[in-house]
Formats: structure tokens, C-alpha cells, sequence
């Protein structure tokens, strides 16, 4: 018998949470209610058609205090026809991998009518967020109780409850089981070991576990770097000749990794069923405003507004901004360099060990003040990206991605290029190098994981002390998770993880030539990263919604970017070195057009390695193309079926005249 949503029963008096709504504490009651009927009412008269309960029942909040927490769940059926809605992707009895249909779900792997395991966690709460943000106006024309709160038809009702301030959050709940599970499989003990990568997948989604894929990868790829740079700084080979086989292998790893990384990432997503995920057509951000229209696309009446207010905004207001603060950072990159010759002319006087020490006083300093320019250039640039309006969160996220890295890369690596070729003093760009490098990885371990995993642990047995005192008969186990998640920190994703990476990246690729031991000092940090980033994701944040995808998106893009960066600065370096300029006693032009033929020919070599080496591995290829071809040819079949009807109809009118 095919089940229909509607044959769904919304009620039911136990059932697993999976979201916790938080709503602010003055919410009037025919808000309440009118919520709640939206989240529970059937779909075909615009509801979600989920389950929905308070945390608290009406005598425990009157005995412990007023919370405005709420849970919600699905059933087990609406779980599954949610995964239909969404487009999940799952592996059939065939090995192959196709989109889910209620109707076929025995034709796959692992599904029981009774298993209900057969969606992790993970997709489940996906599934629940995809639906509440699909809860649409109707004839409403504000939200009840609240006049100022306007809608219209086609609304996202959940995020003008946000943009009111009427819902505090929204956030999925911890399995405090599973999280132990993955735990004690992931980071206790500080074992070398690999990373559950699919168990991390199946509890956080595949964003969150590409991310910790792509470190492991990367750490992993350091390792070769990291060896063969060993001998170059231990036996103190200072010639720049000996540096040309070590320049020449970093050029043409940084390729080689990226390149096959692609490959790895390909046969990843193609297991979790990303790969082959139909896209929807993407929603406005809910930030996103503007006059009321008809999109022409989707017929829906939303906000429009005109792109050229926007350009105006980006190239009058926010390209002057960064570029204000391009100079700054140049600025302060000079005081530095004041600072420097400062702490050399005191050592040079009096040449003590104190003032040894001093000598790399300002680095430090300056590898602090680049780390709190960073963090202070972020919230403006977010602030920017907001105020431009874009429409799509990918618009969004792109324009804030660009103005960051152009920040970030001139306020760490200008002051490398400055010294490399204006000043050309080698000693002091390997001390630079190896300051900004070791003390921008203390400071962002220090930052973002462990100062909040301390006052985490503090609220928690403050969260504890208060639960232990409450005399009312209540779930106190629920009631402790869901107070003390609900006042966690918020993972706002993973663009800062990717742009220390990307950083990283850099300070290993531009430079190592002149300081080896910059591959192997990532590779230590690398080890402990994984550590105190899954630390971050299971104790300190809230859980984030899991999000699909196939890739690292643009940071792909951004790495091979610094790569291409790298190839130029390389061979400028080497061009530069003494052994190398003395091969040119007369002509320094011969010089200048040897190293950049050299650098056009390494380029050149970059891009073929880049082309030879496909994106995904030939069986990938071979599945996706079958995909491809089933698909056509099943549009096909219901085409000729169509015009077999039509005919039928036709010759039916013919016969009855």
C-alpha cells in the first residue's frame, strides 16, 4: 500500500528529539499555538506534518522556571519520505548508488521496515531543518500576535521568526551515545591513528567530515616535505644551488596533492552519495531583502532587489574599505620592520644573550598583532558582505571568502616578500618565517579550542549544580543536555579551519626553500589540530545541521591559487641566490629571462601534471556515465510512454465521431 503523507499521524506522547527550537522568553501564547499547528499540521494544508512537544510540561515549568524549549521530531515514515523530498542519495542492492525513493526502499542496502538506523542521525536532522525552513506564508499576512512581523505568500516562516527575534535558535541535539562511540574511535588517547572518517560523516554530515578528511590528507602530504627538509636544515646547507632540488620537488608536490586529493575527495562523496546529489534551486539567505516581487525563475513572490544598488555598494563603499585596510596592514608591517632594526642595533651594541633574545621580540609581537588584525578584518568583512545584500548564501559566502584572503594573505606574507626582495636579507626572512608560523599556530590552538573547551567545562558543572538542586520530577537528563547545549557556542562553519590550512599552505609552498623546517613544524601542529578540532566539534560547540557536498568548494580554487603564487616566488628565490647570480657576472637581463622562461616552463609543467591527473578515478567516471545513460534512458521510456497515451486518447475521439 503506498503511504502518503497524509496518512501520517503527527501526535504521539514519546518520541526521539532531534531539533531544539528556543524561542524568547516573551513570546505571547497565540504564538505558541499557531507555531505549533504550522510544525504539526498535515502537509497538504501547509504544515511540516512533525512531531512537536514542549521540553518542560506545564507543572515542571511552573515548579523549575519558564523555558521556551521546544522539541521536535518524525516519525520513521516521515523521515523517509523527507529523504525522498531532499534528494538523499543511497547505495542500492546493485552497488550502485541512486536517489531514494519511498516507494523502491527495499531495493537498498541496509533498509529494514524496522531499522530505523537505516538514516544516520545526521540526515535525520537535516531532513527536520529542510522541512521547518519550508514552512511557508500562506493567507497569513503576519505572524499572530506580532503585527510588525509581516508575510506574504511563499515566505520562509522560520526565518522571519529568526530576523523578529521571536526564535531565539534552532539547533540539532547531541547522541550522547554515538558521540561517546566516535569519541573514543576519533581523538581520546592522542593515538596516530586515521581518522573515523565516515563516522564522522554519519554523526556531523559531510562538510564537517571533508574538512577533517582534508586535514588528515594534508598533514599526511606534509610528511615528504617535512623528511627531505630535515637534512637541508641539519646540515646547515646554506648554498642556494643545494635549494634548487628542494624548490623544484615543493613545486611540483603542491600540484601532485592537490590533484589527487580530488581524486580522493571524488571517491568519498561518491560513497556517501554527495557526488551524484541533484542541487535544488537555492533559496534567497535569509538576510536577503529588498522590495516585494515575482522572481521570474520560480513565479514565487519574495524580495527583489536591483544588482546595480549592489555593485554600487561593493565598489564604491566596500572595495575603498579593503583597500583602507590593505594600507593599514602595510603600515603596521613597517613599524614592525622599525621595530626590528631597533632590536638589531641594540644587540649590536652591546651583543649580549639578552638581547639575542630581543631579536626576535618583534617577530613575536608582530605575529600576535597579524592574528588580532585577522579575527578584527572578519567581523568587518562579514559586516560588508551583509550590508551588499546578496541574494544566494553562496553569492554571499564567495564575496566574504575574497575579501578575507586578500587580507589575510598581504597582512601574513607581505612582510615575507618585503624582506625576500626588497630587503633580500635571507637570515631574517627564515627567522620571520619560522616566528609567524609557530606562533600563529599556538595562538589559533589556544583560541579556538582550548580556552573555549575550559570555560565549557566551567558552565557545565554550573549546569550540573543547578540540576542536582531542582526538587521537581523531571527528565533531568534532557533537561541538563538541552540547557547546557542550548548555551554553547555556535560552530559558524568551517571557514576559519580552511583558511589556517590555506595560510599553512603558504608559509610551507612560498618559502620553505629558504627555511625547510616549516613542512615539518605543520606536520606537529597537524597532529594536534586534529585533536583540538574534534575536541571543538564535540564539546565545545553546538551540534551543527549536517550539510551535503561534494567538495571543498572554492578553497579547492584558493589552494591552487597559492600554488601557482608559489611556483613564481620559487624561482625568483632561486634566481636571486648568490650561486646563481654569479653564473651572470655581466648581463643581469640573461638572469631575469632565464628565470622567468624557467618559471613559465614549471608553470606549464604544473598545468599538464593538472590535466593528466583526472579529477576522479576511472571507476568513478565509468558509474556516473552509467547514471547518466539509465537516467536518459528512463526519461526516454516515460516519454514514449506519453506519446503511446496520446495516441491511445486521440484514436479513442476518432472512434466515438
Amino acid at each position: 500500500m503506498k503511504v502518503t503523507l497524509s496518512a501520517l499521524d503527527t501526535f504521539e506522547s514519546s518520541f526521539t528529539p532531534l531539533v531544539v527550537i528556543e524561542l524568547a522568553k516573551d513570546v505571547k501564547d497565540e504564538t505558541k499555538e499557531w507555531l505549533k499547528n504550522r510544525i504539526t499540521m498535515k502537509k497538504k494544508d501547509g504544515g511540516a506534518q512533525l512531531l512537536f512537544r514542549p521540553l518542560l510540561n506545564k507543572y515542571e515549568k511552573e515548579t523549575v522556571e519558564n523555558q521556551n524549549l521546544y522539541l521536535v521530531g518524525a516519525s520513521n515514515i516521515r523521515l523517509l519520505l523527507g529523504a525522498e523530498a531532499v534528494g538523499l542519495v543511497k547505495e542500492c542492492n546493485d552497488n550502485t548508488m541512486r536517489a531514494f525513493t519511498y516507494g523502491t526502499r527495499h531495493n537498498f542496502k541496509e533498509f529494514d521496515d524496522n531499522n530505523d538506523d537505516f538514516l544516520t542521525m545526521a540526515e535525520r536532522q537535516f531532513i527536520i531543518k529542510h522541512e521547518l525552513e519550508n514552512l511557508r506564508a500562506r493567507d497569513e499576512k503576519m505572524i499572530p500576535g506580532y503585527p510588525q512581523a509581516k508575510l506574504y505568500p511563499g515566505k520562509s516562516l522560520l526565518r522571519r521568526l529568526l530576523t523578529s527575534g521571536i526564535v531565539i535558535q534552532v539547533f540539532p541535539l547531541h547522541d550522547n551515545e554515538a558521540l561517546k562511540k566516535l569519541e573514543d574511535s576519533w581523538y581520546t588517547g592522542f593515538n596516530l591513528k586515521y581518522q573515523p572518517i565516515d563516522g564522522i560523516r554519519g554523526y556531523f554530515g559531510e562538510t564537517i567530515a571533508l574538512y577533517f578528511g582534508f586535514l588528515e590528507y594534508f598533514t599526511f602530504a606534509l610528511i615528504p616535505m617535512a623528511v627531505i627538509g630535515l637534512p637541508y636544515y641539519l646540515f646547515v646547507w646554506e648554498d642556494y644551488d643545494k635549494y634548487v632540488i628542494f624548490a623544484s620537488f615543493n613545486l611540483i608536490w603542491s600540484t601532485v596533492i592537490l590533484e589527487v586529493w580530488k581524486r580522493a575527495c571524488a571517491s568519498m562523496t561518491y560513497r556517501w552519495g554527495t557526488l551524484v546529489m541533484k542541487r535544488q534551486f537555492e533559496e534567497p539567505r535569509p538576510g536577503f531583502h529588498g522590495v516585494l516581487g515575482i522572481n521570474s525563475v520560480t513565479g514565487r513572490e519574495e524580495p527583489l532587489y536591483p544588482s546595480y544598488k549592489r555593485q554600487l555598494r561593493i565598489y564604491l563603499v566596500s572595495l575603498p574599505f579593503v583597500c583602507l585596510c590593505l594600507y593599514f596592514s602595510l603600515y603596521i608591517m613597517m613599524i614592525y620592520f622599525d621595530m626590528e632594526a631597533w632590536a638589531l642595533g641594540v644587540h649590536e651594541n652591546s651583543g649580549s644573550e639578552w638581547t639575542s633574545v630581543l631579536l626576535y621580540v618583534p617577530s613575536i609581537i608582530y605575529a600576535i598583532v597579524i592574528e588580532i588584525m585577522n579575527r578584527l578584518y572578519r567581523y568587518a568583512a562579514e559586516f560588508l558582505t551583509s550590508w551588499e545584500n546578496h541574494r544566494l548564501e553562496s553569492a554571499y559566502q564567495n564575496h566574504l571568502i575574497l575579501k578575507v584572503l586578500v587580507f589575510n594573505f598581504l597582512n601574513c606574507f607581505a612582510s615575507l616578500f618585503y624582506i625576500a626582495f626588497v630587503l633580500k636579507d635571507m637570515k631574517l626572512l627564515r627567522q620571520s618565517l619560522a616566528t609567524l608560523l609557530i606562533m600563529s599556530q599556538i595562538l589559533n590552538q589556544v583560541v579556538e579550542s582550548l580556552l573555549p573547551y575550559w570555560l565549557q567545562r566551567k558552565h557545565h558543572v554550573q549546569v550540573k549544580k543547578k540540576v542536582q538542586a531542582l526538587k521537581a520530577d523531571i527528565d533531568a537528563t534532557l533537561y541538563e543536555q538541552v540547557i547546557l547545549e542550548k548555551e554553547m557556542g555556535t560552530y559558524l562553519g568551517t571557514f576559519d579551519d580552511y583558511l589556517e590550512l590555506l595560510l599553512q599552505f603558504g608559509y610551507v609552498s612560498l618559502f620553505s626553500c629558504v627555511y625547510p623546517l616549516a613542512a615539518a613544524f605543520a606536520v606537529l601542529n597537524n597532529f594536534t589540530e586534529v585533536n583540538s578540532d574534534a575536541l571543538k566539534m564535540c564539546r565545545v560547540f553546538k551540534r551543527p545541521f549536517a550539510e551535503p557536498s561534494a567538495s571543498i568548494g572554492v578553497w579547492q580554487l584558493a589552494f591552487e591559487t597559492m600554488s601557482v603564487i608559489s611556483v613564481v616566488t620559487n624561482c625568483a628565490l632561486i634566481g636571486m641566490s648568490p650561486q646563481v647570480d654569479a653564473l651572470f657576472p655581466e648581463s643581469k637581463t640573461d638572469l631575469v629571462l632565464i628565470v622567468v622562461a624557467v618559471e613559465h616552463a614549471l608553470l606549464a609543467l604544473k598545468f599538464i601534471l593538472a590535466f593528466a591527473i583526472h579529477d576522479k578515478p576511472q571507476h568513478i567516471q565509468l558509474k556516473l556515465a552509467r547514471l547518466e545513460f539509465e537516467s536518459l534512458e528512463a526519461l526516454k521510456q516515460q516519454q514514449m510512454k506519453l506519446v503511446a497515451e496520446n495516441l491511445k486518447e486521440e484514436g479513442g475521439k476518432e472512434k466515438a465521431t
